[in-house]
């Protein structure tokens, strides 16, 4: 499996999930041939792209039309085959079921997400989000838990990288929280 530098994804004004908090962000969600893949706020499509290489089938939301074109460009870079979603979670996902979701962003509204999950996810599915505030971060745990979600882990990664010049540049701290349904 290869995994993806930073450097290689086509990149815009929208944020994207930085190598190691997209490794362990994919580890953590257990990504494998046959899972069927939801990525809510899908941003650049760093995640989708990093899903459909561990050969899951994904379907990503996005509500930017940036971002659905550089997820539509980096699909195409990879050469893998993503579902595109333009609008916002809740109200645009697809009644399906999937059994792993990523939430990289939320427009506010975890708790109708959660109601959606509720209906979408399968039993045993995998939830994960990633946060740079507290705030969301307590809402998504406590959303866990008021659903009866399991094996609830909470991580914070802070990750630096040296640059050219050799000066340290240290990237946001982001929460990583994971629960099985």
């Amino acid at each position: 499996m290869k995994w993806v530098k930073d450097e290689e994804f086509i990149r815009g004004n929208i944020p994207m999930t930085k190598f190691e908090v997209r490794t362990l962000t994919i580890a953590l969600l257990a990504i494998e041939k046959g899972d069927i893949f939801l990525d809510i706020g899908a941003g650049t499509g760093s995640i989708s792209v990093e899903a459909a290489l561990h050969e899951g089938e994904v379907h990503a939301i996005e509500m930017k039309r940036e971002g659905v074109e550089l997820i539509e460009k980096n699909a195409s870079k990879f050469g893998v085959s993503i579902d595109i979603i333009e609008g916002c979670a809740p109200d645009c996902l697809p009644m399906m079921k999937f059994n792993k979701c990523f939430v990289g962003g939320s427009g506010g509204k975890l708790v109708d997400i959660f109601d959606y999950l509720e209906d979408n996810l399968e039993d045993n599915g995998i939830v994960c989000g990633n946060f740079v505030t507290l705030k969301n971060t307590n809402e998504f745990i406590k959303l866990l838990n008021h659903f009866n979600y399991k094996n609830i882990e909470t991580r914070l990664i802070q990750t630096a990288v040296v640059d050219k010049l050799g000066l340290m540049k240290g990237n946001n701290p982001i929460f990583i929280v994971k629960g099985v349904k």
